[in-house]
């Protein structure tokens, strides 16, 4: 068979989906200056390829299929497969119906087919519920999918095959390299895949359990794609990269002592790392680290099922990272519902006095299928799913308007982005007088940005 694989690339702002919001996706578009500048920067650098489809074409690849990708061009072939989100599920869908009047059969993967089905039915010759391999696997073999498929997830996933990057053609890594990851991105790797976390609000553990590759398998495909491309960027799509510390020590150990020459980014817990995991991790590659602070409130956190991570920890491990120069990128979340405008003004607060290389803000989305969904379903008023894309409030907040959110979304950004010391902090002026004069207008740029914040809504605190 012909098989078509289809990561539709995304109308209305910046599109990101396969893993990102566990598969639901994200849909940034900028609402101010600095925003504006936000949303550059994603374009350039985090339009990365689909990790799930790249594990679908070497399935379908292994059993002889012919496989060919689109990212929105109709594509002749027997069968199509649409990596599918929430934030543009009525492209995915049009796309199906045009492709379905050329006599293709079309089918559905991914986190919001498997929880929202109802949008995708009328569209799609089948539909896969679950992690998609499994059903891939039987599509591969002969057998014919109709319906709501269920997709049960692969335990041993050391059994699966590497990704097939040179049939992504989105894949294209292109060496220029402005910031830690390359234009274009990097490769995704998933080296576990669920979370063992309990966050309420966390689209990532509602698929499946949290299971992990041997460090060999792992490795194996490093190896992989160092004989494939010079230096490969490598993006760990793990939700809590450190889970296991000893498993990470191994990790590095392993890349080391294969000589393997690679950079690489993770995502993980703050808790997680230390001083000397961190050295580790820099020596074998690493170069850039995400990480979840969501609020500087304990009792926030707590209410959504977070466990808070004690602030000095924090500046501790972001201190250590500057020595290492590995650049590190924050995760805030503005509106849960015991927030007020203090506990956010304290949060933006916080950010910039933790100041990260980047800091990303969305509002809290409460998404069908985790335990938040079902706390807040009667809160939420907004009618259209395309609008679940992080940066849209969707529900009656107990103390804040959907202006106000907005509002205070907008201001974090600026707060954040628009300090001198960010300047200072990029380019990496340390020099006692320097920062001096640098603090003195961090003061008089935040005044001024408070004094316009105070003509539109009132006193801010920030």
């Amino acid at each position: 068979m012909r098989i078509v694989l289809a990561d539709l690339k995304g109308r209305k702002g910046f599109v990101s989906k396969d893993t990102v919001a566990g598969g639901y996706g994200s849909r940034f578009k900028p609402f101010s200056k600095t925003t504006a500048w936000v949303h550059l920067f994603k374009r350039q650098y985090h339009d990365t390829p689909s990790v799930h489809l790249a594990y679908i074409a070497a399935i379908f690849a292994q059993s002889g299929h012919d496989v060919v990708f689109t990212a929105g061009g109709l594509v002749d072939g027997d069968l199509a497969i649409v990596l599918s989100s929430l934030v543009d599920y009525r492209h995915e869908t049009e796309w199906a119906d045009a492709m379905r009047t050329r006599g293709v059969r079309v089918g559905f993967a991914g986190l919001a087919t498997s929880k929202m089905p109802h949008l995708f039915a009328d569209h799609a010759d089948f539909i896969l519920d679950g992690e998609p391999e499994a059903a891939i696997g039987r599509l591969a073999r002969g057998e014919r999918l109709d319906g709501i498929c269920k997709s049960e997830a692969i335990m041993d996933l050391d059994s699966l095959p590497f990704p097939r990057w040179d049939l992504i053609t989105k894949a294209r890594p292109l060496g220029i390299q402005l910031s830690t990851r390359p234009v274009g991105g990097g490769f995704p790797l998933l080296a576990s895949r669920g979370c063992p976390e309990f966050c309420t609000y966390c689209p990532h553990r509602i698929l499946a359990g949290y299971r992990a590759r041997s460090v060999r398998n792992v490795v194996d495909e490093i190896e992989q794609m160092c004989q494939r491309a010079r230096r490969p960027y490598i993006i760990f799509r793990d939700s809590l990269f450190s889970e296991n510390r000893e498993r990470i020590v191994e990790l590095c150990d392993q890349i080391r002592a294969r000589g393997l020459s690679v950079s690489f980014e993770c995502e993980t817990r703050l808790d997680r790392v230390d001083g000397e995991l961190l050295r580790l991790m820099q020596a074998a590659g690493l170069r850039t680290m995400s990480f979840g602070v969501e609020s500087v409130s304990p009792e926030v956190l707590k209410r959504v099922g977070r466990r808070p991570i004690p602030p000095n920890h924090q500046r501790q491990v972001i201190e250590h990272c500057r020595e290492l120069r590995i650049v590190t990128s924050a995760f805030f979340v503005l509106g849960f519902p015991t927030d007020d405008w203090q506990s956010i003004a304290a949060t933006i607060d916080f950010a910039t006095d933790l100041s990260p290389t980047f800091a990303q803000f969305k509002l809290l989305t409460p998404y069908p299928g985790t335990p938040l969904w079902k706390q807040m379903e009667p809160l939420v008023f907004e009618k259209d799913w395309e609008k679940f894309d992080g940066f849209t409030p969707t529900f009656e907040h107990p103390n804040l308007t959907s202006r106000e959110l907005m509002f205070l979304l907008g201001a974090a950004y600026t707060h954040f982005y628009m300090r001198p010391s960010y300047l200072a902090n990029m380019f990496r002026l340390h020099n006692t007088v320097v920062r001096g004069w640098v603090d003195r207008m961090d003061r008089r740029v935040s005044a001024r940005i408070t004094r316009r914040e105070t003509e539109i809504m009132g006193p801010v605190t920030c």
